[in-house]
């Protein structure tokens, strides 16, 4: 979708003209307009209709012949003191489905947000573009057949703004953002066939263009070194074992960098403590926390966000060969520390254990947050809504639930207390790599607590929930895969850590 911004004209020409009303039916003056340009459409159709103005509400007519335009559509804003940046986000993308669905090629939005909102102007533009690219999205990559079902009609989108040149600077980096979002959406869709360690490595090496400096480390490598959790868990797969660094060095002083880490397993069958078939299905996802990742850092690459950050990924496939684990094997993880394996289904943890000790140990980031798929009970506690996050500083878990609010990617904290390490306590070694039936999602994340060294800020989110999407499609998500965690983590750094 080719998205522009243009000062409002007397009258839009052509495509459908997309304008606005608050509760209660009050249109705006685009609105008004578009009503007079109509011959009075829009006021005949609200006689008949049940808008009533409410925030993402929607109708559409078909557009008098003299009008010059192939339809109106009228798109209720709400409440003024509700309406925030998410907010015209969301209703940008309903307005998209819209017009998807009627097969319109071109629209122009000549949505004005009303006075007392908490956004105006060209920023509210920039939003309404935001949430109009992210819902365009679309991966059909690997349909031959009934193309016309899946095509995306609306090919051009001209946001209507009074203040065009501020929409364009806000835009420019909402677009890098959005372009993270989506490169994470298609590493989480594509089929594990294609998207395995190596190959992952390969599309973050392509994204050294944008500036990013990017370090594959093979096994050899890894081996050398001592990661012995990590290459425990790839040892099953034919597939060699991969970890990448990602580096983005923006900010004029010398620093500590921020760190992200991320889990990812490019399939998961559960090793030799095989899952069920059904259960299978859609463990190509298992790198949603990579994904995450890789599409935050290369957003602020692309908006040369002002920021020392690092990221750090470790691909596998977690696969039930001769060569794979055992449950009651002992691996010694990079750190040092011991760990007994009672499940090869709990493996994201041991992935996670040696990335973060890496990190910490080379870097020394002001922070690190770890992003994995990493428990079915973080689900159970928390459905498809939130994250969980866990947190050994509680400005950064509090900047976290903030960051969430604003951009949509909530999170929900869960407690860490040493009351639950007796749960992971082995008979035999430093820890085991599961904790037993209840508490799950916080015996994970005691695991890896231990991972982390005195003096750290760490916050672990176990994104299982929200990495992908099997029942109803969220408004700015139309696909399985949904680049979750991008959104929150540049918000963060933009709010809390560019110089």
């Amino acid at each position: 979708m080719e998205i522009s911004f243009a000062a409002p004209s007397s009258k839009v020409r052509a495509g459908a003209w997309v304008v606005a009303a608050s509760e209660g039916k009050a249109l705006t003056p685009a609105a008004v307009k578009a009503d007079k340009a109509s011959g009075g459409a829009l006021t005949r159709a609200l006689q008949f209709s049940r808008f009533t103005g409410k925030a993402g509400e929607l109708m559409d007519v078909v557009a008098p012949e003299a009008s010059g335009v192939s339809r109106l559509v009228l798109v209720g804003l709400g409440k003024r003191a509700a309406l925030d940046a998410k907010e015209l986000e969301v209703i940008a993308a309903k307005i998209v489905a819209r017009l998807e669905s009627l097969g319109e090629p071109a629209a122009t939005f000549e949505v004005e947000v009303p006075k007392g909102a908490k956004v105006r102007g060209g920023e509210a533009a920039a939003h309404l573009a935001f949430g109009a690219r992210l819902r365009g999205y679309s991966f059909d990559k690997y349909r031959t057949r009934n193309l016309d079902e899946y095509k995306r009609h609306l090919q051009t989108l001209t946001v209507a703004t009074a203040d065009a040149a501020a929409a364009r600077k806000a835009w420019a980096g909402l677009s890098a953002v959005a372009d993270g979002v989506l490169f994470a959406r298609d590493l989480v869709n594509e089929p594990p066939n294609v998207l395995y360690p190596t190959e992952f490595a390969r599309r973050v090496k392509a994204l050294s263009k944008l500036g990013l400096k990017v370090e594959v480390l093979g096994e050899a490598e890894m081996k050398k070194q001592g990661f012995g959790a990590l290459l425990g868990v790839g040892q099953g797969s034919e597939r060699e074992s991969q970890l990448v660094v990602m580096q983005w060095n923006g900010a004029r002083k010398k620093g500590a960098p921020v760190a992200f880490v991320g889990k990812g397993v490019c399939f998961d069958t559960g090793g030799l403590s095989l899952k069920p078939s059904a259960a299978m299905m859609g463990m190509k996802g298992d790198m949603g926390g990579a994904a995450a990742v890789t599409g935050t850092m290369m957003a602020l690459a692309t908006r040369k966000a002002k920021v020392n950050a690092v990221g750090v990924i470790g691909l596998v496939e977690n696969m039930p060969d001769g060569g794979a684990i055992r449950p009651d094997d002992v691996l010694t993880s990079l750190s040092g520390q011991t760990i007994e394996v009672l499940n090869t289904d709990a493996e994201g943890r041991l992935v996670l254990a040696d990335a973060l000790t890496y990190t910490q140990r080379r870097f020394k980031p002001e922070f690190v947050i770890d992003l994995a798929t990493l428990t079915g009970a973080i689900v159970q506690a928390l459905g498809f809504e939130h994250a969980g996050v866990f947190s050994n500083n509680d400005r950064l878990a509090s900047r976290l639930r903030d960051a969430g609010r604003r951009t949509g990617e909530r999170v929900w904290q869960l407690p860490l207390d040493p009351a639950y390490d007796k749960m992971i306590r082995s008979k035999i070694a430093d820890v085991k790599n599961i904790g037993g039936a209840n508490s799950g999602s916080i015996t994970a994340a005691q695991f890896l607590k231990r991972f982390i060294e005195d003096g750290t800020d760490w916050a672990h989110l176990d994104i299982a929930g929200v990495a992908w999407q099997d029942g109803e499609q969220k408004p700015m998500i139309p696909s399985w895969g949904t680049g979750w965690g991008v959104k929150l983590l540049d918000q963060l750094v933009r709010e809390h850590y560019e110089s």
